[in-house]
């Protein structure tokens, strides 16, 4: 009998799994042909929860470097690439935001929570494909 409940539990259990897994691969690809805007690329930067920046990516011609400074006295030094951004440098103990790499996308933002640094990017468009981008 316990041979039986073993391969009923065993069965049970690769069913969870199974399940899991795909539901982790519909949000996966629900993520990444999710409907975006196909507007400019623009990036907000804010510190502290204040914009300090608002840059149009598809405006970049040439790379160059932003550094920010965050309340408690730290630095984070921010890369301005053409359709890309990220942060080359940070002196937070973990570096995560560093980690993060840059972004040519809207999909996830770019933050560093010791040094309360946020970068969002957004693409959106109007209906008629003006820019729609309300502050």
């Amino acid at each position: 009998m316990q041979t039986n409940d073993n391969r009923k539990l065993a069965r049970n259990l690769s069913l969870v799994l199974a399940a899991c897994i795909l539901a982790s691969l519909a949000v996966l690809l629900a993520l990444r042909f999710a409907p975006r805007g196909d507007g400019p690329l623009q990036a907000d930067i804010y510190r502290d929860g204040e914009l300090i920046a608002s840059i149009r990516l598809d405006q970049v011609t040439v790379s160059y470097t932003l550094p920010i400074e965050a309340s408690d006295g730290g630095r984070n030094l921010i890369e301005v690439r053409p359709n890309e951004i990220g942060i080359l440098s940070a002196d937070c103990p973990d570096k995560l935001c560093v980690r993060q790499g840059f972004r040519h996308d809207a999909l996830y933002p770019i933050v560093c929570l010791p040094h309360r640094l946020v970068i969002r990017l957004s693409r959106e468009t109007d209906a008629d494909g003006t820019d729609a981008v309300v502050r």
